[in-house]
């Protein structure tokens, strides 16, 4: 196993290749994955023992789990062992964290879990919580576009990347940014959590169009740079790989076209939700109209059989 690859480690790492794709790293998130695992299922069992006839769904606990196994791939395997070295390996990473982790989160619930699996005071404290004005704050829709908006040029484009490579802790602080305004992002459009602020399926689908720029400009900004704009890679002299400016020029790429092609990908089921939720109204309306017409015909008819004479 390979331990926390971090700046100046160039040197003592082989080269990437086939060879290397088997290569693990074990740290603090792996212990916190199972715990969180163990604990979603648990929760899950208490939801499901309390109200047996809502019991939590077997889907949810699916797409959690999965969730916390992208963050492993992201973070412990190979991609976490060269994630200090090469500014592609770590835009990998990135995608993965904030575009499907993150969204795989959401649809796990764990917020509407959290609560239905507490009892008593335990429970009035979570849903106090829930209802604060500060859950409110950071569960609104503008506030969560906007973190997403800021945190993917300032983690990409600033000094702060820097830091990731030189303090383990800011990188660690960094994929925890990732995964929980991910999730804050992707609760609105996944749409399964009770929420104040729902979005219309066609809200939704406008959400992660305008997200769409974000990761855009971020990836044209470095595909196009002419020269390292982080120093802490300068100082490591890897002898092996593509060249820095190379290196980013990949990363821009893969943000880009990847994070795009993400972005339509969560898209599609939307829009299919979009249709779908118009079709509905259209038939409610038709209901609603076909039911005015027959109490309009019942009236009529009444109005033919009142007698002679009769008010």
């Amino acid at each position: 196993m390979t331990g926390f690859v971090g700046a100046g480690t160039a040197g003592v790492l082989a080269p990437i290749g086939w060879g290397r794709l088997g290569a693990v790293r074990v740290d603090l998130f792996l212990p916190v994955a199972i715990a969180l695992a163990v604990l979603y299922v648990v929760g899950a069992r208490r939801a499901t023992a309390a109200d047996p006839t809502d019991p939590w769904s077997s889907r949810r606990t699916l797409a959690f789990l999965l969730g916390l196994l992208a963050v492993l791939v992201a973070t412990e395997s190979v991609l976490g062992v060269y994630e200090g070295v090469l500014f592609y390996d770590h835009m990998i990473q990135h995608l993965l964290l904030i575009m499907v982790a993150a969204p795989l989160l959401a649809m796990g619930a764990p917020a509407e879990l959290l609560e239905r699996a507490t009892r008593g005071e335990a429970r009035r404290v979570v849903q106090r919580a829930l209802s604060s004005k500060v859950a409110e704050a950071v569960a609104h829709p503008v506030v969560d576009f906007v973190l997403y908006a800021f945190l993917i040029p300032i983690c990409h484009l600033t000094g702060f990347f820097n830091l990731t490579l030189q303090h383990p802790a800011v990188l660690a602080l960094e994929h925890v940014l990732f995964l929980a305004v991910g999730y804050l992002f992707w609760r609105h459009v996944v749409a399964i959590e009770p929420s104040r602020h729902r979005l219309h399926p066609g809200v939704r689908l406008l959400f992660l169009a305008l997200a769409v720029p974000v990761d855009t400009f971020t990836g044209l900004t470095l595909a196009s740079t002419s020269h390292e704009v982080f120093s802490a890679y300068t100082a490591q002299h890897r002898s092996w790989g593509p060249s820095p400016v190379l290196d980013l020029h990949i990363g821009g790429d893969i943000m880009w076209v990847g994070g795009d092609m993400l972005m339509f990908l969560g898209m599609a089921p939307v829009a299919v939700l979009w249709v779908r939720h118009e079709e509905q109204r259209a038939l409610e309306l038709d209901r609603q109209l076909d039911e005015a017409r027959r109490g309009t015909d019942e009236v009529g008819d009444e109005a033919r059989w009142v007698a002679p004479g009769e008010p």
